[in-house]
């Protein structure tokens, strides 16, 4: 095409058309275009950059700092909006026809992660409060080395995989974490020249470094959510972080000491973990244990997790996305190795919603996701569920206003029950009003609120609640240093008997009888109270340490890391030489059992009739005990809706200014045929079935587990196949939640198996001790190792008779434990400016 030539005149000036504060601001414009590419420009960034990292000083007296500027307060009107159009005010809507998938305990959610992390694409998004990336996603270890987490993520790298991980930087001197190592050690993977490297990023968050972070350092509250988005076709999301101690299978075993060789070990290394005696040690040496298997039980951990497909998926990825780009901002700015993220659905004019900046100067370059458009991926109608993603996130986490949706959440639902509340959860500590300060969550009001209007209504209405009986954390409830882990029990009584504003207070001043709702236990004939008082007289009656190392930079995690690789081979020649012994004919003779964790489960056997080898009266010395450890988060209402998720019921994950928390909200629209309290019921699927195997499992209707997973359907994700719901006579049995065969044999099993636990092992909280003297006096004497047998000179066949009535898990919660002492005093550890850490 020809025409006039459009190539100016070099003769002829240039015509200026900038405007008049942009010729001021730069009146040389060619001077400034050539020194583009020289040192004095990268000298002029890195001063600018320089400026900004001091600038965050003004953030001490500035806490707003992120929401006082015209545009970020255009953005909070946004995000504003957004929520308050959605039910909880949530940042994410309700979606209908969400296939979603609930996973019980570590054996079937791992393995299902393995399955679809091996399946990646394209990309990852992994979010977790702790990651180990030594984790054995399927066991036993020795015979699943590829399935360890970071050999999993290491071939998806190699393959192309663009894999995002957020961990929680903790504060080295209160926790043991090390994500310093979780970081290091990923990075690793793939290094330079490698395949895969540079595929892999890894941040932490908050900064505790106060010249790097100034005003913006966050010592309290943690990154508490635990989810991962994979090729934004399926998420996972729940109660488990990827990390030691989480792998559990449903008989939930203490022991891991196995007769028939080391091969079979299932906890390798410091995967064998009891809080209750010692917290996790040097993590970076992770094959290392200070832990005796051979003297003391692991906890076992009881968790909930869920797989989703469908459109709550991108929910979870934004989230995932705006926290990115907001730990980008606040402490990746300046790192080329950290890329900012946009995001399909949120470009243009609304991708501050998501937290993307357009700096002057930016480092890092822009990806777009999801890499295939989303019109490519599995959204729209997948399933039957009717879902929400809800969180709580405030300034600090992710640079927004306090969101609190999972509260709302938790409030509403539970407010509008009609015939049962069924919670799982780590802590229980609420409030039913503005009396029970520092605790501020409402929660508690809401069960008020639910069992006051059907003691009025005349409805039979339960509340049940699962929690630990005592916090996971190390050290003697007796000693000063055990004075946080006792605040937390003290407000958790608080919360549920102890005083006129706990729940049973409340319930009691507005003239419903909450002990009403045991009369089934009652009229059976079971009096818990009176088996404690029958007992009461007679009862009241009279190592190794892990190598150490002060080096944090990255010159001493890599020699950390070479002496590991030694260590890995040494461990590797006993594998080869282990796995020798039947080739030349050296297999073990031995007959007893690894563990009887699965003579409390359905058809399991007898403690009485398992084989020992070796002096009967021996075999004492290896019975144990310890608390299943509850971490699930999980709410089921009426057999119709649930939540699950990360958060806790306190105030760290409901308030939305302390941890930061995502939850998902669930009503399955499939009908499941049902009963309640003897009559035709409409029950949601999901949430029933949910129900009825979880109940199955404490009540020990189920049967134990193998360790392979492969043909499980419970154990694959949720595009493989549904839930297998086990079908059959004890699924019929716990179907109606208000049945009175049901209740009578959840307090028959609940308290045998407490009265056998203190028979036999003293384990304590227990409602015998009142104060502290009585503590010392309850306790095992003789320097008895913490979980061992209270009596060594009980004889051992009476021993396995009383361990042949535990069956399942449950035991009554301890609610007079201390409660004549003080349980938590006000000192340097408990006060006015610390409460809320413990709340």
């Amino acid at each position: 095409m020809s025409g006039p030539s459009s190539t100016p005149d070099p003769a002829t000036p240039a015509v200026d058309n900038r405007s008049w504060s942009e010729k001021m601001k730069h009146p040389f414009p060619e001077l400034r275009n050539k020194l583009k590419d020289t040192h004095l420009y990268d000298a002029k960034v890195k001063a600018l950059h320089m400026k900004a990292e001091i600038g965050k000083f003004g953030n001490l007296v500035n806490p707003n700092h992120r929401h006082d500027e015209e545009h970020e307060k255009i953005t909070d009107e946004k995000r504003t909006k957004i929520a308050e159009s959605h039910r909880f005010q949530s940042f994410a809507p309700e979606r209908a026809g969400n296939k979603i998938k609930w996973y019980v305990d570590g054996r079937d959610y791992f393995w299902a992660i393995s399955v679809a992390l091996e399946r990646a694409k394209e990309t990852i998004y992994i979010e977790d409060w702790w990651l180990s990336p030594e984790l054995f996603l399927r066991r036993p270890p020795y015979f699943n080395q590829e399935w360890r987490l970071d050999q999993v993520l290491k071939r998806r790298a190699e393959a192309g995989v663009q894999i995002y991980i957020i961990v929680y930087k903790e504060v080295a001197a209160a926790l043991t974490c090390n994500s310093l190592h979780t970081k290091q050690a990923l990075r690793d993977l793939c290094p330079p020249g490698t395949p895969g490297h540079g595929n892999i990023h890894c941040i932490r968050h908050p900064d505790h470094n106060v010249f790097e972070n100034a005003g913006d350092m966050t010592f309290y509250w943690a990154h508490h959510e635990k989810f991962i988005v994979i090729d934004y076709n399926l998420a996972f999301i729940g109660g488990l972080d990827l990390c030691f101690g989480r792998w559990d299978s449903r008989q939930h075993p203490l022991s891991d000491v196995h007769p028939d060789g080391i091969q079979n070990e299932v906890f390798p290394g410091q995967d064998f973990n009891n809080n209750r005696i010692m917290d996790f040690q040097n993590v970076s040496d992770w094959k290392s244990n200070q832990l005796s298997k051979a003297d003391y039980g692991r906890m076992p951990w009881h968790d909930v997790a869920m797989g989703v497909i469908g459109e709550c998926v991108y929910d979870i990825a934004q989230h995932f996305v705006l926290r990115w780009n907001f730990v980008k901002r606040d402490k990746y700015k300046r790192d080329d190795r950290c890329p900012w993220l946009t995001m399909e659905g949120t470009e243009g004019p609304d991708e501050d919603i998501v937290a993307v900046q357009r700096p002057k100067h930016p480092v890092g370059g822009y990806i777009h996701h999801p890499i295939s458009p989303l019109s490519t991926k599995a959204g729209r109608i997948q399933g039957t569920v009717h879902a929400q993603v809800v969180r709580s996130s405030a300034d600090w986490s992710s640079g927004i206003l306090t969101e609190q949706s999972i509260q709302n959440a938790y409030c509403e639902i539970i407010r509008g029950a009609q015939h049962f509340v069924y919670i799982e959860n780590q802590f229980f500590i609420t409030a039913t009003g503005e009396e029970q300060s520092p605790i501020h969550n409402l929660i508690g009001k809401a069960i008020v609120d639910a069992c006051v209007r059907a003691g009025k209504e005349g409805r039979k209405f339960r509340v049940i609640i699962i929690i630990p009986a005592i916090p996971g954390f190390a050290g003697d409830l007796r000693e000063n240093a055990a004075m946080g882990t006792r605040a937390i029990m003290d407000y958790q009584y608080k919360s549920i008997c102890r005083g006129k504003n706990s729940i049973m207070g409340q319930i009691t001043e507005q003239g419903v009888d909450p002990k009403s709702m045991k009369k089934q236990e009652e009229e059976s004939g079971i009096k818990y109270q009176d088996i404690q008082r029958d007992e009461a007289e007679e009862i009241m009656g009279g190592g190794m340490v892990a190598p150490q190392s002060d080096s944090s930079d990255d010159e001493g995690l890599r020699k950390k890391r070479t002496n590991t690789q030694e260590r890995e081979r040494a461990v590797d020649r006993k594998r080869r030489f282990e796995a020798a012994r039947e080739k030349v004919g050296l297999q073990d003779a031995a007959t007893s059992v690894d563990s009887i964790a699965k003579d409390a489960m359905l058809n399991g056997g007898k403690v009485s009739e398992e084989p020992w080898e070796g002096d009967p009266e021996g075999e004492k010395e290896n019975f144990v005990q310890e608390e299943l450890y509850i971490h699930g988060k999980l709410l089921i209402v009426d057999d119709r809706i649930a939540i699950c998720g990360s958060s806790n019921i306190n105030d760290r994950s409901q308030l939305g200014i302390h941890d930061s928390e995502l939850s998902i909200v669930m009503e399955d629209t499939n009908i499941l045929p049902s009963t309640m309290d003897g009559q035709p019921y409409e029950a949601g699927h999901h949430a029933a079935t949910l129900r009825r195997m979880l109940w199955r499992e404490h009540l020990g209707l189920l049967p134990a587990q193998t360790l392979d997973a492969t043909n499980d359907p419970n154990a694959q994700p949720p595009d493989d196949c549904p839930n297998d719901i086990q079908e059959g006579e004890t699924y019929e049995f716990v179907a109606d939640p208000l049945s009175d065969q049901v209740w009578d044999l959840w307090c028959g099993r609940a308290s045998t198996n407490t009265d056998m636990f203190r028979q036999l092992f003293r384990a304590d909280p227990d409602d015998h001790i009142k104060t502290f003297d009585d503590y010392q006096a309850f306790l095992p004497k003789n320097n008895i190792k913490q979980g061992h047998l209270q009596d060594p000179y009980m004889p051992v066949q009476e021993v396995r008779q009383k361990l042949d009535q535990i069956k399942g898990h449950l035991v009554w919660m301890p609610l007079e434990f201390l409660k004549d002492a003080e349980m938590a005093e006000k000192g340097l550890q408990v006060n006015a400016y610390t409460e809320s850490i413990y709340t």
